[in-house]
């Protein structure tokens, strides 16, 4: 048995040292490709001489799991495909460091990991493009629709009327004139439960 090293980057511009220094030293041989990780494993030059070198036994090896995608979950989509052609993996660091043969519960983690780091990045972004907007809808209500609504009132229209008049929900009046209204007890015309 041999360990067989993989290094990628996605362009000429990318050093490759980390990763050789990783392997160099365990690896029987180390192939190198510069080119997407978002391609196939078959139209990956450097991944397919490097899964042709392999004998039986040998075990490909890559110092992260990324370094078969182009991150952590393409990487563990080629993963994936190699299980089924019966190659084993060695990922030297990261989340699913270690030796692998086959789809596994640590995987599965490794994946939800990263999805689960990938929301919180994406939530960042756009806090950080949203910076100084408040989320949320915008508010019904106004200081010149509430004066409205209190001159109708004291003009002896109904609360529908007034809705209708001002433009907002006969809720939005109600809780307008008066504040201190409870929320109603049912929602979509269901009604509360009776004790029991």
């Amino acid at each position: 048995m041999a360990l067989i090293g993989l290094v990628r980057v996605s362009t000429d511009k990318q050093k490759t040292r980390r990763q050789h220094d990783a392997l160099a030293p365990i690896c029987l041989i180390v192939f190198e490709e510069k080119t997407s990780g978002k391609l196939a494993v078959d139209d990956r030059p450097g991944l397919t001489t490097a899964l042709d070198y392999l004998r039986d036994g040998d075990v490909l090896t890559v110092q992260e799991v990324d370094r078969l995608g182009r991150n952590l979950l393409e990487g563990l989509i080629v993963l994936n495909d190699l299980f089924q052609r019966g190659i084993a993996v060695e990922v030297l660091e990261g989340i699913a460091a270690d030796e692998h043969t086959e789809r596994s519960l640590i995987l599965d983690l490794a994946l939800a990991e990263d999805r689960s780091r990938d929301i919180v990045r994406k939530t960042k972004n756009g806090l950080e493009f949203a910076r100084g907007r408040v989320g949320g809808r915008r508010p019904v209500m106004d200081a010149d629709k509430r004066r409205l609504i209190f001159a109708r009132r004291a003009e002896g229209e109904s609360i529908r009327q007034i809705a209708g008049g001002v433009g907002v929900s006969v809720g939005v009046v109600h809780k307008t004139l008066n504040p201190t209204l409870e929320p109603a007890p049912y929602r979509r015309g269901l009604a509360p439960r009776c004790p029991g």
